[in-house]
């Protein structure tokens, strides 16, 4: 059996909420604690996979802006700065020392600035598909069509948008200097909205869309930290807008690109409609985690 705990702490802006989860035998005692967190992915999105390490304590949150984590200073945006200040908040409050953090998406964006500054928190990082267009060969294309997912979200709302971002985030290859020639994807073929219901406070498209794809790695800072970084990207991802970023940013900090199963959701165990390999996804993370020990 698990015990969940579900714990606040202040931030600069915002009120953020994590979950504990430990064995109630105790068998965790003694162990490094494991940090999952994505973004703007939540806390909800790592239940499977937390399931499969019940002989550690294993952390999840919820980012600033989104489900039981809000803002209190009412910005329209976050920045990969403000969330790994948050991270900080919630490893130094957890009173454990340094933690094993297993970072996906967004998430492994913020994880990779919360090493550049803090590297002394982390033991291990695992960072899952890091989609930053600022280390793409094609970077200046990358970061126009992500700008454009989110002017077309604010003038156009979320239905739109994310059909942009869907076929942004699986095309295969670079971006071509003309994308903008191509026709925009319909939201009908994605199973979305048409109309737009006027809100503007998602927390993808609004938030988190510029900060996390316009983010540059610090790549003298990673190489110099105490921390064992470990860039990994699924086996069915290759070729795609985070699998490529992943590449590029393994081979900046100096080490190979580590190749987990299935996908970009690939710890997925049907939250959030997706469907993943998480017993194996689970079982190559335990395996490179344990290659640190």
């Amino acid at each position: 059996m698990v015990d969940v705990e579900t714990r606040t702490i202040e931030a600069e802006g915002a009120i953020l909420r994590y979950d504990v989860r430990s064995a109630a035998d105790g068998a965790a005692t003694g162990r490094t604690p494991l940090f999952m967190i994505g973004s703007p992915m939540d806390a909800g999105g790592f239940a499977t996979l937390a399931s499969h390490f019940t002989d550690r304590v294993v952390v999840t949150y919820d980012p600033r802006g989104v489900s039981r984590s809000e803002r209190t200073d009412g910005a329209p945006e976050s920045t990969p700065e403000e969330h790994a200040d948050d991270l900080r908040r919630v490893i130094e409050a957890l009173g454990s020392g340094p933690v094993d953090l297993f970072a996906s998406s967004g998430g492994a964006v913020n994880a990779l600035a919360l090493v550049a500054e803090r590297g002394d928190l982390v033991r291990t990082l695992v960072a899952h598909e890091p989609p930053t267009a600022q280390v793409l060969p094609d970077r200046e294309a990358a970061l126009e069509v992500c700008e454009d997912v989110r002017a077309t979200y604010l003038r156009d709302g979320m239905g739109p948008a994310m059909a942009k971002f869907f076929a942004v985030a699986s095309r295969k290859g670079p971006f071509p200097a003309n994308w903008a020639d191509e026709p925009a994807p319909s939201p009908a073929d994605f199973g979305l909205p048409t109309e737009d219901d006027g809100s503007r406070d998602d927390p993808l498209l609004g938030q988190n869309m510029r900060g996390c794809t316009g983010y540059r790695p610090d790549f003298d800072a990673l190489r110099a930290a105490p921390t064992r970084v470990v860039i990994a990207a699924g086996e069915e991802s290759e070729g795609e807008f985070p699998a490529r970023a992943a590449a590029e940013i393994a081979t900046g900090v100096g080490t190979e690109l580590t190749v987990f199963p299935s996908h970009h959701g690939g710890f997925l165990g049907g939250e959030f409609g997706q469907q993943g390999a998480p017993a194996d996804f689970a079982k190559t993370l335990r395996a490179v985690l344990d290659a640190g020990r």
